[in-house]
């Protein structure tokens, strides 16, 4: 708990985490989506919805994820210093299912006599201005706490046509007369009517977040949406622990239906009871990093407005200050360039997008890039694999890097963390050799176990079980080369694992 924010009512921060991304791609991948980017300096998104915790009087958070991001939730909590509980959803069932467990989680784990207060925020939205949204969460407590259920609404600076829209009413009493009553929730706007709603100024973004009372939202969801509540409340009562994870039944998640917060209790409170909605206007520099216009807007840029951001994880940077020559703009304006390894040369191009990664590439203008779902569409229908993974892919033990590959060959670079360990496993379709880079390796190879020191290799046959661990200090760098009649991902049989995968 923030002991900074004094006395009081206690919020419990609910970081909602499983959004896939997609219009960030080939930056956002499903296995990486964009709330684990470093895509402002040196912390991800999620970090970063974190520490502007900081100064709320707050409890532990509690992180609701898909199962396949458990662990880069857990490692990057734990590189930061965060503590949080971590909810896993089997399978993604939009917003509704995922508060109601959270709320279930959360009423729990409290004192009975306690009624914990939500504040609940997607994982990867960016806010400047710390400090208002902290004046705009406590403005609406004693409203919350009386049983009413908070929205914060975003000023809106242009007529957006990606957002939907929250109408406001009358004012609702508090100290400043900042908080207003919800007359509806509208869905997304073609042109002419977001022109409409912010020509009147009563409209705001909806920005997703909320702040209500546990049981207050598990009354309207029952009341809305029963077979939502009933979906939710099996899956939860059929939860188990998993490490520090707390994991859902997963044949009652998935038969639960899939809908957002909004359909499911917002929209219908809203016209049923007028009164019971109430809605804080925020200008703090929101944004939702929903596009590469957003990520251009947001970021420093040179004389002719290009700006670049280093996606190796450096951060948004103007073009031409960073530290190596990773991109050369000339005769170019108002462009946006991600890059990661190579260089990237820009020359004559104006208010165009490109986006380098080490297997894709994105150019389009920006007028367009809303339409990066099409290519998604596309390349899903196509089975691409650049639309799941990197060639940096994360594990619990740290990561590797496919570096090379051919008929019946791959070579990887795997970095493994200190305590780090893979699982007991066995291949029935390759043999691997490990040459190790950095670092010293314990390697159990059949009945053998053994160090292998930098400049040292090793061989594993196919069907040998093996394992690998960094038993030093400091991290363990292997260059992995595989060969046999299959590589796939798929053939490895995990026999133990230190982190449940077995």
């Amino acid at each position: 708990m923030d002991k900074s924010a004094g006395s009081g009512p206690v919020i419990c921060p609910v970081v909602l985490s499983g959004g896939p991304g997609t219009r960030l791609w080939p930056l956002s991948r499903a296995s990486y989506p964009k709330q684990f980017l470093n895509l402002f300096g040196a912390h991800s998104l999620l970090l970063q919805t974190f520490s502007r915790l900081g100064g709320l009087p707050i409890s532990s958070p509690l992180v609701v994820c898909n199962d396949q991001h458990r662990f880069l939730v857990a490692e990057q909590l734990r590189e930061s210093g965060m503590e949080a509980s971590i909810l896993l959803e089997p399978v993604g069932r939009n917003t509704a299912p995922a508060i109601a467990v959270a709320a279930m989680q959360l009423l729990e784990s409290v004192e009975p006599c306690e009624v914990p207060l939500m504040l609940v925020l997607p994982a990867d939205h960016n806010i400047e201005d710390v400090e208002t949204f902290h004046r705009a969460v406590l403005s609406v407590i004693p409203a919350v706490q009386s049983g009413k259920i908070a929205t914060l609404g975003i000023v809106p600076d242009s007529a957006n046509t990606g957002f939907g829209y929250i109408r406001a009413n009358t004012c609702v009493e508090s100290a400043d007369c900042s908080v207003f009553s919800v007359a509806e929730f509208v869905e997304k706007p073609d042109s002419e009517t977001a022109k409409r709603y912010v020509a009147d100024g009563c409209y705001y973004w909806n920005s997703g977040m909320f702040l209500f009372r546990a049981d207050v939202y598990l009354t309207a969801l029952k009341r809305f949406r029963p077979d939502i509540y009933s979906a939710s409340l099996a899956a939860f009562g059929g939860a188990s622990a998993d490490l520090d994870f707390i994991r859902l039944d997963k044949q009652a998640f998935e038969a639960c239906p899939s809908e957002s917060i909004d359909y499911a209790v917002m929209e219908p409170l809203c016209t049923s009871d007028p009164d019971a909605v109430i809605m804080a206007p925020l200008y703090a520099g929101w944004s939702d990093v929903g596009s590469w216009n957003a990520l251009w807007s947001l970021a420093d840029k040179d004389e002719n407005g290009n700006a670049t951001l280093d996606a190796s994880g450096q951060g948004v940077d103007a073009a031409g200050i960073l530290s190596r020559p990773s991109v050369v703009m000339e005769q170019s304006s108002n462009c946006f360039i991600a890059h990661q390894q190579r260089l990237v040369t820009v020359l004559g191009l104006e208010n165009v997008v490109i986006v380098d990664t080490d297997d894709a590439l994105l150019v389009a203008h920006k007028d367009k890039v809303q339409d990066v779902k099409l290519i998604v569409e596309k390349l899903h229908s196509q089975g691409a694999p650049e639309l799941d993974s990197h060639r940096r892919v994360y594990r619990p033990w740290g990561r590797y890097d496919l570096i090379g590959e051919g008929e019946r060959y791959q070579v990887k670079r795997l970095v493994v963390r200190p305590g780090g360990c893979l699982s007991v496993q066995l291949h029935h379709h390759r043999a691997e050799h490990w040459v190790v880079v950095s670092g010293t390796a314990r390697v159990t190879n059949g009945d053998s176990s053994y160090l292998v020191s930098e400049n040292q290799s090793t061989y594993i046959p196919i069907g040998q079980i093996h394992a690998l661990e960094n038993p030093g200090d400091a991290e363990l760098v292997l260059i992995e080369v595989q060969s046999g009649s299959y590589l796939g991902e798929d053939d490895i049989v995990r026999l133990k694992d230190l982190y449940g995968r077995a």
